[in-house]
């Protein structure tokens, strides 16, 4: 049992377990705030439009079944969009803060280049007229 709890406490204070604990308290309290604008200020707004406040915008079905919220879903699919822009720009500052602080690698100097295809032919036809020619004049 102390075995496990040691091995616990080492993964529960390595940087990386640390960094995801804030970034999720981080994230649930821009969460609240983004709820809030989705809420307070783009469903007003919207709303006029229908003369109700946008959330409690419905679409009735037939027989008396439980009407679909659309705008309810609306303002939830605004939310997610925002977050994720929100995070996307976060991500991409991060990004390009850690690439400020990296040295840039240089690039490795070009391999020098080979002999090409037709001077690798012209190569070999020479070695073999050469080597014809030695053969025929061993034969005389």
């Amino acid at each position: 049992m102390k075995k496990f709890l040691h091995e616990f406490k080492a993964f529960a204070l390595k940087g990386n377990v640390m960094d995801l604990a804030v970034g999720v308290i981080i994230g649930a309290a821009f969460q609240s705030i983004v709820t809030s604008l989705t809420n307070d200020i783009l469903n007003p707004l919207l709303g006029i439009a229908f003369s109700t406040d946008f959330s409690n915008v419905v679409l009735p079905l037939p027989n008396g079944a439980d009407p679909l919220r659309l705008g309810a879903f609306i303002s939830a699919v605004l939310n997610f969009v925002i977050m994720a822009f929100v995070l996307f720009c976060i991500v991409k500052a991060m990004n390009r803060l850690m690439a400020l602080g990296r040295p840039k690698k240089e690039e490795a100097p070009a391999a020098p280049k080979g002999p090409t295809q037709e001077e690798l032919l012209a190569g070999i036809l020479a070695e073999l007229r050469a080597q014809n020619d030695r053969e025929t004049a061993l034969t005389k």
